[in-house]
């Protein structure tokens, strides 16, 4: 319970600080982590989590936001969530660790800029800045409105981001956003009573909600309520409404969402198993953000996802179960209904100065550096591709431009190791002798699309040379459709030439590929033998009963 009350002091300022930076009201920050966060605590498939929104969905987010509304941005978590679902029954879990690690940290630090980025409006106060989707309008936008500086908005923005860079070298029992966001609150609030001029934006200067006709500032005092994400507003203010032509344009937003929620969760998740030395369940941490983001939207949540720092901070203040995570979520319903007056007087700037942070942690400088330093140029070109992509257009380009360059690396590399080796004579690990006529060709790697060409084409000339080929598969552990293609490309061409084939050394995954692919021995010019030794005496009694007139391929006239 206590690890409860202290990721609830984190998720507080935080939670409304997400909604904000998406582009929605905080009280819905507050409904994502109640409603999500507790749902996926009491199904999820790791006890320590602590779920709700996070940075990492600003950039998808937002978007959606902007061109349909908060009734948009809920259908498409909503969407998400179905998919989510989906992954789960599925088995999908354990696919994360086919994610590339340079895909991960490019996009995570490109989306660290995007968010700073994004922040610098309230962190500095500027006036008359709107909102744009890409990272170089929003550039744009401050650098035409920086003249508009609020020095009050940016002096409480700055002393935040100092006390909370500082404050958890000093204070290690408090949470530093308490001290930090509730401290400067206190102090901007006491300065405008006592200091002519002095003027911060708070949360109830920007946000109202309505009551009773009545137009109230700050965040409404009640708990989330139920409603369909199709009757919540539009990007005009009015109900969303539902139609097919709006569920297909916002599909790619709701398979953004599953993916990079998926991703996240269980990387959370493998980071808290480190830290609790327990274990997840993937497949039910998959099931369990499924239900949290198919029902959060129905209660004015968004997306929502497994949040590492959070996790973090749970497992070290002692949590041993899903209880804080719950204890978490009753504390903020409790801070929304007891507090709203107060959290109403919290400064946007402040605000911004702990997402500005997250937002340096999330680009992790130092890490990003020694990977440049000591990755191999191709993962480099991945990070590099990943970030700078995400930075440019968005999470989803940056995302899919790095996987299909790690996977064409990856072939590379894979082909690249795809070695083969003709032996005439002798060879080299065997103490016998090679007839003279008989000729050993070795394959040592996968016959994949990306080798199996490079690896047969010396085998298309074999027949000028060999009247008996000792092919030995030894090392070729997997053999697909383009491998068997060229194999049996390569055994036509030596059954024109009458030249008899014995494989050796196939793995028994490979053997019943072979028989789909109707390569079997047929006696007379294909065999099959366990191993190269016993492969090449083989060979040697064939040449024994081969006509004295068959050399080098051609047929005798018998």
């Amino acid at each position: 319970m206590l690890a409860g009350l202290v990721v609830g002091i984190v998720a507080l300022p935080l939670s409304m600080a997400l909604a904000i930076a998406t582009g929605l009201a905080p009280q819905y920050g507050l409904y994502t982590a109640i409603v999500a966060g507790s749902l996926i605590a009491v199904v999820g498939g790791s006890r320590v989590q602590v779920s709700g929104p996070t940075a990492a969905f600003v950039v998808i987010l937002l978007p959606v936001v902007n061109k349909f509304g908060p009734g948009g941005l809920m259908l498409a978590t909503l969407m998400a969530g179905v998919l989510m679902f989906l992954m789960g029954l599925a088995r999908l879990g354990r696919l994360i660790q086919f994610v590339p690690y340079p895909v991960t940290t490019g996009f995570t630090a490109g989306i660290g800029v995007v968010i700073a980025t994004g922040q610098a409006k309230d962190f500095l106060g500027l006036v008359g800045v709107e909102r744009k989707d890409h990272f170089h309008e929003v550039v744009h936008e401050i650098a035409r409105h920086i003249g508009t500086v609020n020095w009050c908005d940016f002096g409480t923005g700055l002393v935040t981001l100092l006390l909370l860079v500082y404050l958890p070298r000093v204070v290690t029992r408090i949470p530093a956003p308490l001290l930090a966001v509730g401290g400067v609150a206190v102090a901007a609030w006491l300065l405008q009573q006592l200091v002519p001029g002095f003027h911060v934006v708070t949360i109830a200067d920007r946000f109202h909600y309505v009551v009773d006709g009545q137009t109230v500032a700050g965040i409404p005092p009640w708990p989330p309520a139920f409603r369909w994400p199709w009757n919540q507003p539009g990007a005009d203010g009015l109900p969303l409404g539902l139609e097919w032509t709006m569920v297909k344009e916002l599909m790619p937003s709701a398979v953004a969402i599953a993916l990079l929620g998926a991703i996240e969760s269980l990387l959370s998740a493998v980071a808290s198993d480190a830290m609790s030395g327990r274990k997840h369940d993937p497949d039910a941490e998959l099931l369990a953000q499924g239900t949290g983001n198919l029902v959060a939207p129905l209660f004015g949540g968004f997306a929502a996802t497994g949040a590492i720092a959070r996790t973090a901070t749970n497992v070290r203040a002692g949590a041993t179960s899903p209880i804080a995570a719950l204890v978490h979520c009753a504390f903020l319903l409790a801070a929304m209904l007891l507090l709203a007056p107060i959290l109403g007087h919290l400064p946007l700037a402040a605000m911004a100065a702990l997402l500005l942070l997250v937002a340096w942690r999330m680009g992790d400088v130092r890490h990003f550096k020694h990977v440049m330093r000591t990755a191999p140029r191709s993962d480099i070109m991945v990070l590099l591709t990943c970030f700078l992509l995400t930075i440019a257009f968005d999470m989803v380009v940056g995302v899919l431009a790095g996987f299909v360059l790690a996977s064409l690396l990856f072939m590379r590399r894979i082909a690249e190791m795809t070695g083969t080796r003709l032996v005439r004579d002798h060879h080299p690990q065997l103490r016998m002798a090679i007839p003279p006529g008989v000729m050993v060709y070795e394959v040592d790697g996968p016959l994949f699309f990306g080798a199996a060409e490079k690896a047969m084409t010396a085998l298309h000339s074999i027949h000028k040379e060999a009247r008996v080929l000792v092919l030995d598969l030894d090392g070729a552990l997997v053999i697909d459709a383009t491998g068997l293609v060229n194999l049996q490309s390569v055994l036509d061409r030596l059954k024109k030439s009458h030249v008899p084939v014995v494989l050796t050394g196939l793995h028994y995954r490979v053997v019943p590929m072979l028989e789909r692919a109707h390569i079997v021995e047929d006696g007379k010019l294909l065999f099959f033998q366990n191993d190269l030794a016993t492969g090449i005496e083989f060979a040697s009694t064939l040449l024994q009963h081969a006509p004295a007139g068959q050399r080098h391929g051609a047929p005798s006239k018998a």
